[in-house]
């Protein structure tokens, strides 16, 4: 019988930590303080020594983080925030929800991140903020946006939802902007048991008022300052972040070696496979695995799922092109390098406890399908090519996810 791989499979890894957080959980529920209890503030403390930063404050999930950061910054009807175009819905989501206009600008062709270059251009007396993804748990070119954000007396948001443990010039992300917004989402670097997330900055007047706006705009018990919202990190999910965090390091390490092993394999046959920024020095950390096939996406895909392989599209529709931004104005043709990239790209499985025979397996047949599709070419890692290729719905794409967690 075909061994089936899936995209996301945690269930070797909550069998491995099961002692771990079953303690962990005892402890939380001795002390019965389910909100804002002491393994909250503990997860607080730990996570902000990591990433490296002053504060960082626990919050419902990685949308809430974003929605927070700005409400904290006063950002709202009238403003506009630059975001990159390729990302998960939330990226922009965000910044519609606080009444502002999302303003998008293309990637660069080798790391999906934003294209530094034709960001400045798209500043007006309007924009506000940056917010800038590191895609697949890849840096975006933060320093550089930095210089930008800085030059225009504009605030810088990192949205570092896929990327937790990724490092630029030797500093993690989520520490050079004047917040960091993070997703403790299942299938993340780092991922709870359920929804989760986390703001990190460097002041402490913010993280007052992301704490404030988050707490229903209360300060002081049943007295309301302002409209706020409720978006609390819970002590379980606390408790068990705090039992991963001490293994996040290695298991970003093991999905190094992964890869490597993937894209050792692959460049052999010609495959666009990623790499670490060119930029930094930068440390990608793998979040997806994701490779660009020209002319051939979908029917790789379907030949590894004829062999009990999952991979999915992250992401098949740009922001863009998503009918809720149509009013934008832009359509196709915006933004060519995220719209040749939504068609080429494809992720492969990742996650720590793939063994090796399994990528050699999954990177064996991607290669000898590719060979037979697309004629002898160099190897290439991170080149742009022209290429014509479908879409996969985004139902599907929801579904294999929701279908990885309840495996998982």
């Amino acid at each position: 019988m075909t061994e089936k791989i899936p995209i996301l499979d945690l269930k070797e890894q909550t069998r491995n930590l099961q002692a771990e957080v079953l303690e962990a959980f005892q402890c939380v529920l001795a002390d019965a303080a389910f909100i804002r209890g002491p393994e909250v503030s503990k997860f607080e403390t730990e996570f902000a020594r990591y990433i490296g930063v002053n504060h960082a404050i626990g919050v419902g999930n990685g949308t809430d983080a974003l929605v927070l950061a700005l409400r904290a910054l006063d950002i709202g009807p009238g403003d506009e925030v630059i975001t990159t175009t390729f990302s998960f819905i939330a990226s922009a989501e965000c910044i519609s929800l606080v009444g502002a206009t999302p303003v998008f600008v293309d990637i660069d062709p080798v790391t999906f991140t934003i294209d530094v270059a034709k960001l400045e251009a798209l500043i007006t007396p309007r924009t506000r903020a940056v917010i800038a993804v590191h895609l697949y748990g890849q840096p975006a070119d933060i320093l550089a946006i930095k210089r930008i954000t800085d030059s225009h007396e504009l605030s810088l948001i990192e949205d570092c939802a896929q990327a937790t443990g990724a490092t630029y010039d030797g500093r993690r992300i989520g520490s050079f902007g004047d917040f960091g917004c993070f997703s403790f989402f299942p299938s993340k670097t780092l991922g709870a048991f359920g929804d989760g997330g986390a703001v990190t900055t460097p002041h402490a007047a913010m993280a007052d008022r992301v704490r404030w706006i988050g707490d229903h705009g209360s300060r002081v018990r049943y007295t309301h300052e302002m409209l706020g919202t409720n978006s609390r990190l819970d002590s379980l999910q606390a408790a068990v972040l705090r039992v991963k965090l001490r293994h996040l390091e290695t298991w970003n390490e093991r999905r190094r070696q992964i890869a490597a092993r993937y894209s050792h394999a692959l460049e052999k046959a010609g495959v666009i496979t990623p790499t670490d920024a060119p930029y930094g020095p930068s440390r990608h950390v793998y979040h997806q695995y994701t490779v660009r096939l020209p002319q051939c996406r979908d029917a790789i895909r379907d030949h590894l799922a004829a062999n009990g392989i999952t991979s999915v599209v992250y992401y098949p529709i740009s922001l863009h092109l998503q009918p809720v931004y149509e009013t934008l104005g832009y359509g196709r043709g915006a933004f060519p390098v995220a719209e040749l990239a939504q068609e080429e790209v494809l992720s492969l499985p990742m996650f720590p406890e793939l063994t090796d025979t399994q990528v050699d397996r999954i990177a064996t047949l991607c290669a000898e399908r590719f060979r037979e599709l697309v004629p002898a070419s160099p190897p290439a890692t991170g080149v742009a090519l022209a290429s014509e290729g479908a879409i996969g719905s985004t139902e599907e794409l929801v579904g294999l996810e929701e279908e990885a967690l309840q495996a998982g």
